[in-house]
This record gives C-alpha cells, structure tokens and sequence, in this order.
C-alpha cells in the first residue's frame, strides 16, 4: 500500500528537517528534567546549564536501560498484538493521489480499553508497579529518543510512504499515531496517579481533573478514531519524522507533562472548583467531537441530514484528481462549519487548558503544551486551506466567502 508520490505532503527542507532534530530530542530531556528534579522550573533548569555548560547538560540526560527497553518492547508488542488480532470493523480509508484505497480494522476502542484494564489490572493485583514506568521515565524517554530515530531511518529507506505497511495487515501509521501514541497518552497519566497515591497516599483533586479530562480525550479520539484516519496526518503528510517521531516520543512525553508535574506539585482545588474545571473542559471536549462529528455525517449522507435541525448549507464543489479524473466533494457551510473554517481547534485548545490550569500559575512549563498546540492547529489550519484551494480554486474562494474566519470567529 506504499506510495511513491504524494503531491500534497507540506514542503520539509533540509533546515528545517535539522532544527528538528537538533531541538526536539534535547527538549523532551530537559522538560522530564525540569518536571521531576528542578521544580518545574525553568530558571532553575537553566541556571545549572549556565553553570555546567553542556557537560552538564550531558549529566542530566539519563541513558537508556535495560529496563527501559524491556518496558517499550512489552509496551510496543502488546499494543501490536491489539491492533493485529482484536476484532474490528472494516473502514476503507481515503483514495491517495496515487489511486490507492487503504483499508483498515476498526479496533481502537477495544485495543484502548484493554491496555487501561490489563495495566490496571496488574498493578491492581501487585503483578506490576506502574511507578516503575514513572521512576525509569527519563530512561524511557532517552531510548524512544534513540529507538524512534532509528525507525523513521527505516521509513525513509522504506521511501517515506504516504500508507506504509508490514505485510498486508499491518498499518505502522495506526501503530505509532494511534497505538503507540495516544493510547500512551492514556496510560501515562494513570501511571502519574498511582505514583502519587503510592508516594502521598491519597490523589489531589488536581490530578483527578487533569487525569479524567485526558482519559475522556483521548477515548473520544477512539471512539473518533476511523474519522482520524481521513485527516491531514493520515491522508496527506507521509510517514516520517515529523508524523511518527512526533507520536512515538512527542506525544508521550510532552502531551501528558502536565499530569507529569503534578505527581509532586499536587493543588487542592477543593470540590466546587474541581467540578467547574472538569464540566467545561468535558464541555469542550464534546463540542470537539460534535464538530467532527457532524461533519463525518453530513458526508457519509452526502448532505442528506440535518445539521442543528434543519437542511445543511454546502457547496457543491468539483476538483481534478492526479490521474486527471473530476469528482466532486461537497462542502459544509453551516452547523459547526459555518462559524469558522478550523472552529473545531478552539474547543481542543480550550481542553488543553483546562486539563492544565488544575496545576495552577506557579510554572509556565505546565502550560507548554497549550502553547504548542496552538502553534501546531494554526499551523495545521493554515497547511488545510492552502491544500483545499489549490485541490477546489473558485469553489474554495466562494467557501471562504461565506466562511470567512479560519479558526477565531471575527478576529482570524
């Protein structure tokens, strides 16, 4: 299912390509760092490297263990054997420029659930201590660093494909996006609770928010997650470093630090503020998914549906294939869809945020991931118009008319 051509893939330079690689591996370091041993602060962080120079940067980056691979490789096999042999729906996926379909096994609700269960489970029953997982953190991280660039080498020998597979059946960017990645974004912050409750033996109102509230994201994700598999990172950016380094090192570590900074930083909301942080961060987490929801059904009808209880608006569009071959799409301009073009991206900025305030104002490092996903949607919403009007020219124009604002209603 691989393909050699992929015509809307973003434009990676070789400058580029090397900022990431320079950056990202050292950051993800410093921020375990700075979470566990400084505090979570950043000036402390950065007052030792001012008086250690890199030798002392090379102090703090702990080395992969033996442990730490033995956990990823159990991790990495149960989540394979998941994806392979749960049973799962049939979805065919989006036609590449290329002409080829995907077809993927809809399992992602079960593979999660069992992984929470079985890990649970064992700790539950003293068969494992997740604060193992926790106290070897930084070794983990060091060898999914190293472990993760050693596959994108093999991805790129592989010839960055669009849908690259093992065998027949086994699609590596489900595997890493949605396997590794984000079902770790679910056991990670489990693994934060129980080691606080081992440590403090209770958990802080704080960390019961900012766990509950990424627990339901990310199960919103799987119960989503045949929607996902149409979206820019599956259907249009190839697999490489920036989709699958991103999601096997990236998404674990910088996606649940705010949990990570609560194990020794717990807050005491009290009940009343608990409650209000947790009601509008599930808030804006459904509002995410009626967003996606609402469109995956305008386009499964084909626009026979009602959207907030009447007729959809749309625009009948038509655009012209790699082969030459016109199609046409229709594009939603009402619901959701009619307030901004990205508005989707507000309610799951706003869930970032609320899944972190519990952590206070003390250190903005807890807040790294609101501002980098900001970054990333603006990014990603800017990369999405830029595809769909050079995929519907006037078609789109006319959609921009009557959408005008991208992502904030009335400011962009």
């Amino acid at each position: 299912m691989g393909e050699s051509k992929m015509v809307h893939s973003p434009p990676v330079t070789y400058a580029s390509m090397l900022s990431l690689l320079t950056l990202c591996p050292p950051f993800v370091i410093l921020l375990w760092y700075t979470m566990i041993h400084a505090d979570g602060s950043i000036c402390q962080t950065g007052g030792y490297l001012r008086q250690h120079g890199l030798q002392g940067f090379l102090n703090i980056w702990p080395m992969p263990t033996a442990i730490a691979w033995k956990i990823i490789a159990c991790y990495a096999a149960f989540e394979a054997a998941l994806q392979l042999f749960l049973p799962g729906k049939r979805v065919e996926g989006p036609i590449s420029p290329a002409g080829n379909r995907p077809i993927y096994k809809a399992n992602g609700v079960a593979a999660y659930l069992v992984t929470l269960i079985t890990y649970v489970s064992l700790w539950w029953f003293g068969i494992f201590n997740p604060s193992v997982v926790y106290d070897h953190l930084g070794e983990i991280f060091s060898a999914l660093i190293f472990g993760s660039f050693i596959f994108c080498i093999f991805l790129y020998i592989k010839g960055m494909e669009l849908y690259p597979r093992i065998g027949k059946n086994f699609d590596i960017k489900v595997f890493t996006n949605c396997r590794f990645g984000m079902i770790s974004w679910g056991v990670l912050p489990l693994t934060y609770c129980i080691k606080q409750y081992e440590e403090n033996g209770r958990v802080a109102d704080s960390m019961l928010v900012n766990t509950i509230l990424m627990l339901v994201y990310v199960t919103k994700f799987f119960w989503w997650e045949d929607g996902y598999w149409n979206t820019m990172d599956i259907a249009h950016d190839r697999a490489g470093f920036y989709i699958c380094w991103g999601c096997l090192v990236w998404v674990p570590s910088v996606y649940t630090s705010p949990g990570m900074y609560l194990v020794n930083h717990p807050v005491n909301l009290g009940t009343q503020l608990a409650i209000y942080i947790l009601v509008a961060g599930i808030l804006c987490i459904y509002i995410n998914y009626d967003c996606d929801r609402q469109r995956q059904e305008f386009r499964r009808t084909n626009g026979k549906c009602l959207v907030w209880g009447k007729a959809p608006s749309k625009i009948q569009a038509s655009y012209t294939t790699a082969t030459g071959e016109t199609k046409m799409s229709l594009l939603l301009t009402s619901g959701w869809w009619g307030i901004c073009r990205h508005f989707h991206y507000v309610p799951e900025i706003l869930a970032a945020f609320f899944w972190t305030v519990p952590a206070l104002f003390n250190h903005f490092l807890p807040y790294f991931y609101v501002v980098f996903l900001t970054i990333l949607l603006f990014d990603r919403a800017k990369r999405d118009d830029d595809r769909c009007r050079s995929k519907y020219r006037k078609y789109w124009k006319l959609y921009c008319e009557k959408v005008p604002y991208r992502i904030v209603p009335g400011i962009y």
